[in-house]
């Protein structure tokens, strides 16, 4: 009999219920916001992408703040976050791949109160880390999942946790869904966060461009496919009244490291301006 595999989408990271062969298509990548590479579908597992030298590693971004990153990189190459509160951790975003040195470190610093996503592109091996901290009752640690975005939950697990609007996971700690780049698209708020001040970790909800001092807004980055105003216009209202200061994005060093409200402000207004054709281009318009 063939062993059953809990593969692994080599182009977005996101892990399939176990089965002897692997899913004739990646629904992600399927769907008009990803994309299938040329060369087609390809799977994998966590135990081949240990034995290829996948390793994980762990660096404090600010206390109480660290980054997972995954060597040599993975599916698209985001980074997970793990917040530490006096609960246990809260892990956002985690990557594709896992090994027992990433979970000993989680133990070691207090242990995993729950899983969020910002959205099913960046969901990883969520899965796999609520089986890994499995409470008393035999429940897995909670999976924090927008009801929204329901449809796109690849695998049944037993500890997923709905949520809608807001969701405060532990004290200052927050879920807030923005929808945007997906209907139950979210950032986590910590209140804590940038010496007081509050940050977001934001991840594709609205990307950290280079250079640090813009954002921007997709329904789809790798497809360029531009966020309906109505929508940005909902997304920027999901804010109000939040406080932050700072913003961490999905990759390593994409950072809004101060001033961060009035570079998603500035960001938005540009934004639209191009979507709706306000703008001006002195090489073109002159």
């Amino acid at each position: 009999m063939t062993a059953e595999v809990s593969w692994i989408c080599r182009t977005c990271a996101n892990q399939y219920p176990a089965s002897a062969e692997p899913p004739g298509k990646c629904r992600i990548c399927a769907e008009e916001r990803q994309y299938v590479p040329e060369t087609g579908q390809e799977w994998t597992s966590l135990e081949e992408l240990a034995a290829e030298g996948h390793r994980t590693s762990w660096t404090e971004l600010e206390p109480g703040l660290f980054e997972l990153a995954v060597t040599p990189s993975l599916g698209i190459g985001h980074r997970g976050l793990l917040v530490h509160t006096p609960r246990g951790g809260v892990l956002w975003d985690p990557p594709g791949f896992l090994d027992e040195a990433a979970v000993e470190f989680v133990r070691a610093n207090g242990g995993l109160l729950g899983v969020a996503q910002s959205h099913p592109h960046l969901c990883g091996v969520q899965g796999e880390w609520s089986d890994r901290f499995r409470r008393s009752d035999g429940r897995g640690a909670p999976l924090w999942i927008p009801r929204r975005d329901a449809e796109w939950v690849l695998r049944s697990w037993d500890a997923v946790d709905w949520w809608d609007d807001r969701l405060e996971v532990a004290p200052g700690v927050t879920l807030i869904r923005t929808g945007g780049h997906f209907a139950g698209s979210a950032v986590l708020h910590l209140a804590a966060a940038a010496e007081g001040r509050g940050a977001l970790l934001v991840s594709d909800t609205m990307m950290v461009l280079p250079g640090s001092r813009r954002v921007s807004f997709m329904r789809s980055y790798p497809m360029l496919l531009p966020m309906p105003a109505r929508h940005l216009a909902r997304l920027l209202a999901s804010l109000d009244g939040v406080q932050y200061d700072r913003i961490y994005g999905g990759w390593t060093d994409r950072l809004v490291r101060s001033g961060a409200r009035g570079v998603v402000r500035d960001s938005a207004e540009l934004y639209r301006c191009w979507l709706t054709g306000s703008a001006t281009d002195p090489d073109q318009d002159g």
